[in-house]
Protein backbone atom coordinates (compact mmCIF):
# COMPACT_ATOMS: atom_id res chain seq x y z
CA UNK A 1 0.00 0.00 0.00
CA UNK A 2 1.87 3.22 -1.29
CA UNK A 3 -1.07 5.91 -1.10
CA UNK A 4 -2.94 6.92 2.71
CA UNK A 5 -6.18 8.39 2.27
CA UNK A 6 -5.98 9.55 5.44
CA UNK A 7 -3.74 12.38 6.29
CA UNK A 8 -2.50 14.42 9.66
CA UNK A 9 -1.74 18.24 9.25
CA UNK A 10 -1.37 20.26 11.97
CA UNK A 11 -3.04 24.04 11.87
CA UNK A 12 0.35 26.39 12.55
CA UNK A 13 -0.32 28.21 15.34
CA UNK A 14 3.43 30.61 15.87
CA UNK A 15 4.93 29.73 12.21
CA UNK A 16 7.87 31.63 10.74
CA UNK A 17 11.47 31.61 10.15
CA UNK A 18 13.29 29.18 12.30
CA UNK A 19 17.39 30.29 12.74
CA UNK A 20 18.54 26.56 14.06
CA UNK A 21 17.16 24.77 10.64
CA UNK A 22 18.13 27.45 8.50
CA UNK A 23 21.59 26.34 9.23
CA UNK A 24 21.51 23.63 6.86
CA UNK A 25 18.27 24.27 4.91
CA UNK A 26 19.25 26.24 2.10
CA UNK A 27 15.64 27.10 1.02
CA UNK A 28 14.71 29.06 3.72
CA UNK A 29 14.29 32.49 3.33
CA UNK A 30 13.71 35.01 6.06
CA UNK A 31 10.78 37.84 5.52
CA UNK A 32 10.34 41.48 6.54
CA UNK A 33 7.12 40.95 6.69
CA UNK A 34 5.42 41.30 10.60
CA UNK A 35 5.48 38.49 12.37
CA UNK A 36 1.68 38.44 13.08
CA UNK A 37 0.90 39.15 9.39
CA UNK A 38 3.64 36.29 8.41
CA UNK A 39 1.29 33.58 11.17
CA UNK A 40 -1.75 34.59 9.55
CA UNK A 41 -0.84 34.05 5.78
CA UNK A 42 0.93 30.69 6.65
CA UNK A 43 -2.99 29.84 8.33
CA UNK A 44 -4.36 31.21 5.39
CA UNK A 45 -2.55 28.51 3.07
CA UNK A 46 -2.34 25.97 5.37
CA UNK A 47 -6.37 26.07 5.43
CA UNK A 48 -7.13 26.09 1.65
CA UNK A 49 -4.46 23.34 1.19
CA UNK A 50 -6.91 21.36 3.64
CA UNK A 51 -9.47 22.33 1.72
CA UNK A 52 -8.38 21.27 -1.83
CA UNK A 53 -7.75 17.86 -0.41
CA UNK A 54 -11.58 17.43 0.85
CA UNK A 55 -12.73 18.11 -2.18
CA UNK A 56 -11.14 15.56 -3.87
CA UNK A 57 -12.32 12.86 -0.67
CA UNK A 58 -9.14 12.90 0.70
CA UNK A 59 -9.80 12.43 4.84
CA UNK A 60 -7.51 15.01 6.22
CA UNK A 61 -7.08 15.18 10.19
CA UNK A 62 -6.57 18.83 11.24
CA UNK A 63 -4.67 19.04 14.45
CA UNK A 64 -4.22 22.61 15.75
CA UNK A 65 -0.62 23.60 17.10
CA UNK A 66 -0.66 24.49 20.47
CA UNK A 67 0.08 28.44 21.57
CA UNK A 68 2.84 26.87 23.91
CA UNK A 69 5.72 26.14 23.51
CA UNK A 70 6.06 28.57 20.66
CA UNK A 71 7.09 26.03 17.65
CA UNK A 72 7.60 27.26 14.21
CA UNK A 73 8.06 23.70 12.12
CA UNK A 74 5.06 22.25 13.82
CA UNK A 75 3.35 22.20 10.09
CA UNK A 76 5.87 20.23 9.09
CA UNK A 77 4.50 16.80 11.21
CA UNK A 78 5.78 14.39 8.86
CA UNK A 79 9.80 15.08 10.33
CA UNK A 80 8.78 13.89 13.87
CA UNK A 81 6.69 10.54 13.59
CA UNK A 82 5.62 8.04 10.73
CA UNK A 83 2.92 5.07 10.96
CA UNK A 84 2.60 2.19 9.63
CA UNK A 85 0.36 -0.73 8.31
CA UNK A 86 1.27 -3.10 11.00
CA UNK A 87 0.45 -0.41 14.22
CA UNK A 88 3.83 0.58 14.31
CA UNK A 89 4.16 4.48 15.18
CA UNK A 90 7.83 5.70 15.30
CA UNK A 91 9.26 9.35 16.44
CA UNK A 92 12.46 10.34 15.35
CA UNK A 93 15.46 11.62 16.17
CA UNK A 94 15.76 15.63 15.47
CA UNK A 95 18.28 17.78 14.36
CA UNK A 96 17.50 21.30 15.44
CA UNK A 97 16.46 21.54 19.76
CA UNK A 98 13.75 23.52 19.06
CA UNK A 99 11.87 21.24 16.53
CA UNK A 100 11.82 18.49 19.22
CA UNK A 101 9.00 20.13 20.44
CA UNK A 102 7.01 19.14 18.15
CA UNK A 103 6.44 15.94 19.61
CA UNK A 104 2.98 15.48 20.86
CA UNK A 105 1.57 12.23 23.31
CA UNK A 106 -1.53 13.94 22.93
CA UNK A 107 -1.80 13.84 18.93
CA UNK A 108 -0.98 10.13 19.16
CA UNK A 109 -3.90 9.52 21.71
CA UNK A 110 -5.74 11.61 19.40
CA UNK A 111 -5.25 9.07 16.55
CA UNK A 112 -5.87 6.11 19.16
CA UNK A 113 -9.21 7.93 20.05
CA UNK A 114 -10.26 7.67 16.83
CA UNK A 115 -9.98 4.29 16.32
CA UNK A 116 -6.91 3.76 14.87
CA UNK A 117 -4.87 1.00 16.09
CA UNK A 118 -1.28 1.73 17.61
CA UNK A 119 0.16 -1.97 18.77
CA UNK A 120 4.06 -0.60 18.92
CA UNK A 121 5.16 2.86 19.89
CA UNK A 122 8.81 2.87 19.18
CA UNK A 123 10.73 6.19 20.25
CA UNK A 124 13.71 6.90 18.08
CA UNK A 125 14.59 10.08 20.45
CA UNK A 126 17.30 8.75 22.23
CA UNK A 127 19.99 8.79 19.20
CA UNK A 128 19.96 12.28 19.65
CA UNK A 129 22.39 11.79 23.04
CA UNK A 130 24.82 11.10 20.38
CA UNK A 131 23.76 13.51 17.68
CA UNK A 132 22.48 10.96 15.38
CA UNK A 133 19.36 12.28 13.52
CA UNK A 134 16.68 11.36 11.20
CA UNK A 135 13.85 13.25 10.34
CA UNK A 136 11.15 10.47 9.27
CA UNK A 137 9.72 10.83 6.04
CA UNK A 138 11.46 13.70 5.29
CA UNK A 139 14.74 11.75 5.70
CA UNK A 140 13.75 8.64 3.72
CA UNK A 141 11.16 8.33 0.60
CA UNK A 142 9.77 5.00 1.27
CA UNK A 143 8.96 2.71 -1.69
CA UNK A 144 6.42 0.40 0.54
CA UNK A 145 5.44 -2.19 -2.34
CA UNK A 146 8.77 -3.17 -2.60
CA UNK A 147 9.90 -2.48 0.98
CA UNK A 148 12.63 0.13 0.12
CA UNK A 149 13.85 3.19 2.31
CA UNK A 150 15.70 5.33 -0.10
CA UNK A 151 17.56 8.33 1.93
CA UNK A 152 20.44 10.97 1.31
CA UNK A 153 23.10 11.46 3.98
CA UNK A 154 23.02 14.62 5.57
CA UNK A 155 23.19 16.32 8.77
CA UNK A 156 20.00 15.52 9.68
CA UNK A 157 20.16 11.77 7.80
CA UNK A 158 22.62 9.28 9.80
CA UNK A 159 23.60 5.84 8.63
CA UNK A 160 23.18 4.41 12.20
CA UNK A 161 19.38 4.90 13.09
CA UNK A 162 18.87 4.77 9.36
CA UNK A 163 19.98 1.47 9.11
CA UNK A 164 17.85 1.15 12.98
CA UNK A 165 14.89 1.66 10.96
CA UNK A 166 15.30 -0.34 8.22
CA UNK A 167 15.44 -3.53 10.68
CA UNK A 168 12.46 -2.10 11.97
CA UNK A 169 10.53 -2.16 9.35
CA UNK A 170 11.97 -5.00 7.60
CA UNK A 171 13.17 -2.65 4.18
CA UNK A 172 16.23 -2.50 2.65
CA UNK A 173 18.31 0.50 2.45
CA UNK A 174 19.10 2.26 -0.81
CA UNK A 175 21.80 5.31 0.98
CA UNK A 176 23.50 7.88 -1.15
CA UNK A 177 24.70 11.29 -1.09
CA UNK A 178 23.35 14.13 -2.99
CA UNK A 179 24.28 17.78 -2.96
CA UNK A 180 22.67 21.46 -3.68
CA UNK A 181 24.75 24.04 -5.35
CA UNK A 182 24.44 27.57 -4.42
CA UNK A 183 26.75 30.47 -5.66
CA UNK A 184 29.38 27.97 -6.71
CA UNK A 185 29.44 26.10 -2.86
CA UNK A 186 28.30 22.55 -3.03
CA UNK A 187 26.42 21.68 0.14
CA UNK A 188 24.53 18.10 1.13
CA UNK A 189 21.09 18.08 0.43
CA UNK A 190 18.96 18.11 3.93
CA UNK A 191 16.17 15.80 3.35
CA UNK A 192 15.69 13.35 0.68
CA UNK A 193 11.93 14.06 0.12
CA UNK A 194 13.64 17.38 -1.22
CA UNK A 195 14.76 15.85 -4.60
CA UNK A 196 13.12 12.10 -4.66
CA UNK A 197 9.20 11.65 -4.67
CA UNK A 198 8.08 7.98 -5.23
CA UNK A 199 4.53 7.24 -5.85
CA UNK A 200 2.83 3.54 -6.78
CA UNK A 201 3.69 4.06 -10.84
CA UNK A 202 5.88 6.88 -10.39
CA UNK A 203 9.29 7.98 -9.45
CA UNK A 204 10.22 11.70 -9.71
CA UNK A 205 13.91 12.27 -8.98
CA UNK A 206 16.85 14.45 -9.18
CA UNK A 207 18.97 12.30 -10.45
CA UNK A 208 21.75 15.21 -11.14
CA UNK A 209 22.06 15.92 -7.63
CA UNK A 210 23.72 12.54 -7.07
CA UNK A 211 27.24 13.40 -7.83
CA UNK A 212 28.86 9.21 -7.68
CA UNK A 213 27.66 7.62 -10.53
CA UNK A 214 27.87 4.28 -8.79
CA UNK A 215 25.17 5.71 -6.48
CA UNK A 216 23.16 7.20 -8.98
CA UNK A 217 22.90 4.16 -11.04
CA UNK A 218 21.67 2.38 -8.13
CA UNK A 219 19.45 4.49 -6.83
CA UNK A 220 17.89 4.36 -10.75
CA UNK A 221 17.79 0.45 -10.59
CA UNK A 222 15.92 0.10 -7.64
CA UNK A 223 13.54 2.30 -8.70
CA UNK A 224 13.02 0.73 -12.17
CA UNK A 225 13.30 -2.76 -10.72
CA UNK A 226 10.10 -1.86 -8.38
CA UNK A 227 8.21 -0.98 -11.65
CA UNK A 228 8.32 2.81 -11.24
CA UNK A 229 8.37 4.73 -14.67
CA UNK A 230 11.28 7.58 -13.20
CA UNK A 231 10.44 11.22 -14.55
CA UNK A 232 13.73 13.04 -14.21
CA UNK A 233 13.27 16.60 -12.39
CA UNK A 234 16.22 19.23 -12.44
CA UNK A 235 18.23 21.29 -9.77
CA UNK A 236 16.41 24.38 -10.67
CA UNK A 237 12.97 22.56 -10.96
CA UNK A 238 14.35 20.78 -7.50
CA UNK A 239 14.64 24.71 -5.85
CA UNK A 240 11.49 25.20 -6.69
CA UNK A 241 10.04 22.17 -4.92
CA UNK A 242 9.65 19.52 -7.53
CA UNK A 243 10.89 16.49 -5.88
CA UNK A 244 8.89 17.36 -2.86
CA UNK A 245 5.58 15.62 -3.46
CA UNK A 246 3.32 13.03 -1.86
CA UNK A 247 1.00 10.34 -3.42
CA UNK A 248 -2.50 10.41 -1.57
CA UNK A 249 -5.49 8.82 -2.57
CA UNK A 250 -9.57 8.76 -1.55
CA UNK A 251 -11.99 6.36 -0.33
CA UNK A 252 -13.00 5.73 -3.63
CA UNK A 253 -9.28 4.34 -4.79
CA UNK A 254 -8.53 7.82 -7.05
CA UNK A 255 -4.94 8.78 -6.38
CA UNK A 256 -3.58 12.16 -6.70
CA UNK A 257 -0.08 13.87 -6.55
CA UNK A 258 0.42 16.71 -4.49
CA UNK A 259 2.57 19.52 -4.88
CA UNK A 260 2.98 23.31 -4.37
CA UNK A 261 1.60 25.57 -7.23
CA UNK A 262 5.43 26.24 -7.42
CA UNK A 263 6.52 23.16 -8.12
CA UNK A 264 3.80 22.86 -10.78
CA UNK A 265 4.80 25.86 -12.33
CA UNK A 266 8.55 24.79 -12.57
CA UNK A 267 7.32 21.23 -14.75
CA UNK A 268 7.46 21.06 -17.70
CA UNK A 269 4.64 19.74 -20.09
CA UNK A 270 5.94 16.50 -20.63
CA UNK A 271 6.68 15.92 -17.21
CA UNK A 272 2.64 16.73 -16.58
CA UNK A 273 1.47 14.98 -18.82
CA UNK A 274 2.83 12.15 -17.29
CA UNK A 275 2.19 12.98 -14.03
CA UNK A 276 -1.47 12.70 -14.85
CA UNK A 277 -2.06 9.78 -16.78
CA UNK A 278 -1.51 8.04 -13.31
CA UNK A 279 -2.44 10.45 -10.93
CA UNK A 280 -4.57 13.99 -10.92
CA UNK A 281 -2.75 16.71 -9.42
CA UNK A 282 -3.41 18.77 -6.69
CA UNK A 283 -1.71 22.04 -6.42
CA UNK A 284 -2.17 24.21 -3.24
CA UNK A 285 -0.90 27.92 -3.56
CA UNK A 286 1.67 27.81 0.10
CA UNK A 287 4.34 30.34 -1.12
CA UNK A 288 4.70 31.50 2.46
CA UNK A 289 5.42 28.38 3.95
CA UNK A 290 7.43 27.55 1.51
CA UNK A 291 9.81 30.35 1.83
CA UNK A 292 10.20 31.13 5.64
CA UNK A 293 9.47 27.16 6.36
CA UNK A 294 12.32 25.88 3.63
CA UNK A 295 9.29 22.89 2.70
CA UNK A 296 6.52 22.24 0.91
CA UNK A 297 3.46 20.36 -0.04
CA UNK A 298 4.82 16.72 0.95
CA UNK A 299 6.07 18.15 4.62
CA UNK A 300 2.98 19.50 5.38
CA UNK A 301 1.56 15.77 5.43
CA UNK A 302 1.69 13.12 7.59
CA UNK A 303 -0.23 9.46 6.09
CA UNK A 304 -1.53 7.24 8.69
CA UNK A 305 -1.57 4.23 7.80
CA UNK A 306 -2.30 2.32 10.99
CA UNK A 307 -5.17 0.28 10.76
CA UNK A 308 -8.40 0.81 12.18
CA UNK A 309 -10.34 -1.55 14.89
Amino acid sequence: MQTSSHILMVRPAHFGFNPETAENNFYQKNDTRPQQEIEEQARVEFDGFVALLRDQGVNVIVVEDTAEPVKTDAVFPNNWFSTHPDGKLITYPMYSPNRRLERRKDLIELLMSMNFQISDLIDLSFFEQDDQFLEGTGSMVMDHTSKTIFACYSERTHPFPLEYVGKILGYKIVGFNAVQEIDGVQSPIYHTNVMMHIGTDLAIVCLDSIPKASEKQAVQKALTSAGKKVIPITAKQKFNFAGNMLEVSNDGGEKFTVMSQSALDSLNVGQIQLIEKYTTIINPKIPTIEKLGGGSARCMMAEIFLPKS
